[in-house]
């Protein structure tokens, strides 16, 4: 079973205040060693939507098979300065099962 996790997030205004060179030296220290602790448990995809949402400014779509992963994943960003200072906040998370009625009818339905 694999779960899809869509979540959605704002980054600050002191985040967008930093250069870019600034903005990915923080991610480069900071996020993307967090991203390789996790790199074999929790697969992530970034996508842009500040020019198509009022809401938020990017997702994440993140693949696992283990919520605790995922959660684990999230506590430690929780514990960087991304959170601390409120360089970025979560403003959605929506989590499905992928193609999980095929398990459910495969573990439940007597044939």
């Amino acid at each position: 079973m694999k779960y899809t996790v869509f979540l959605g997030v704002k980054y600050s205004s002191d985040w967008l205040k930093l250069s870019r060179t600034q903005r990915n030296a923080f991610n480069e220290s900071t996020v993307y060693p967090i991203i390789a602790k996790y790199g074999e448990r929790v697969t992530l995809r970034f996508f842009d939507a500040e020019a198509f949402s009022a809401k938020i400014s990017d997702f994440i779509l993140i693949e696992t098979k283990n919520l605790k992963d995922y959660y684990y994943f999230i506590e430690e960003l929780r514990d960087t300065d991304l959170f601390r200072k409120d360089l970025l906040k979560i403003i959605d998370v929506h989590i499905g099962i992928e193609e999980g009625h095929k398990d459910f009818e495969s573990e439940t339905i007597t044939k």
